[in-house]
Formats: structure tokens, sequence, C-alpha cells
């Protein structure tokens, strides 16, 4: 496992060092220009970004570029400030994941067990921000639900996975159909398991696309 570690100080270059597994290997850049040409000229299985609060605004931007140019590349950002806003702008333009800079050993571990099975990271805020978003996004969904699968789903399931798809919450969801949460996270799992997916973004997308 090859690392680029893009943009750490010092204390951040070393935590991450003590923290990923034990077989990676971490190179550090420092500017925008000598990373494009590591990436350019090198193989990395992961991109590691730290954003401290100097331009960070330009350095999101940034993040997304090399996102654009680099899609093979798993990027995980690590932002000194906490910005909902960024975080959804970042992992909807495909950033992997994000997560703190001086994350535990135990939780890296699970963000990129996480990302190396194709999914987000990113919390349950931004998760849910990008589902109302790109719910937003989509045309308005008809009363009949058809997507890929939905002849698997019972119509209590079917309800659910419309409300997903609508970025309601767990809680919304549960107060709207008048059970309790258990039940609707019960539904959930029952759900992906049925259609071999993993998340509720992953819900969400299936049932927008239709």
């Amino acid at each position: 496992m090859k690392v680029l570690c893009w943009n750490a100080n010092g204390s951040v270059f070393e935590h991450w060092k003590k923290v990923v597994p034990s077989e990676a290997s971490l190179v550090q850049t420092q500017g925008y220009e000598e990373t494009l040409n590591r990436l350019e000229h090198d193989s990395f299985d992961y991109c590691f970004v730290y954003l401290d609060n100097d331009a960070f605004s330009e350095k999101v931007e940034l993040v997304v570029q090399i996102r654009e140019h680099y899609p093979n590349v798993k990027m995980v950002a690590f932002p000194y400030l906490r910005s909902q806003s960024a975080g959804v702008r970042m992992l909807s333009m495909g950033v992997n994941a994000q997560c703190s800079p001086y994350i535990a050993k135990e939780q890296l571990g699970l963000v990129l067990s996480v990302v190396d099975s194709g999914e987000i990271w990113g919390g349950k805020e931004l998760i849910q921000q990008l589902i109302q978003n790109s719910s937003q996004n989509t045309a308005a969904h008809s009363d009949v639900l058809s997507f890929e699968g939905s002849e698997l789903l019972s119509e209590r399931e079917l309800a659910v996975a419309d409300k997903v798809a609508k970025g309601l919450s767990n809680k919304e969801i549960a107060r709207h159909l008048d059970v309790t949460e258990r039940t609707i996270k019960a539904h959930l799992t029952a759900i992906f398991k049925k259609l071999q997916i993993k998340d509720r973004l992953s819900l969400a997308l299936l049932v927008q696309r239709g």
C-alpha cells in the first residue's frame, strides 16, 4: 500500500506514520505541482491530503482538481476545519473519505476498509446532505417506485426506500410511517441485503436513477 501525503505538516505526517497499516509506504509532498508530478510519474494506492486553515477554500478546490485528474487513486481528505459545505463539495466530486487529521489507528483502519470496498466515508451528517443534494437535482419521484431490484422489496420496504431517496433521516421516516426507528433500521438492513448494497447513499442513488 503506497500513500502520497500532500501538504501534511510535521506533526500530522508523524501521526499518519503511526496509524497507517504496517505495510504502508508513505511519501510526502508539499506543493500542488509537486503532488501532481508524483502522481503523474509514480503509482499510488492512496492520496492523503491535509487541509489546514490557510486558504482553506482554495485547497478544497485543488483537492477536487486532483480527484478529476487521477480518478483511480483513492483520496482521503483530512481538513483542519470542520466544514459541512466543504465536505459535501469534496465527497460529491468523488473524494473517497473525509476524517480528522489526528484520527486513531483503529478508526483509520475502518475508513480504509470502507473505501477499499468502494463506499464513501464522511460521517452521517455529510452522507445525509449528499443524499438531499442528489434528491434536489433529480426529477420528482412517482408514486410507483421502479428501479433495479424494486420487485424484491415489500410494499413497506419500498416506502422506506422512497423516503431515504428523498433525503429523510431514520427518525423522520419513522414519524412519516408511524413506526419506531428500530423498525426502520430493520427494514433498511433487509433492503441492503436484498439489493446487495451497503449503505443508504447507495440506496438513494439507486432509487433516484429509477
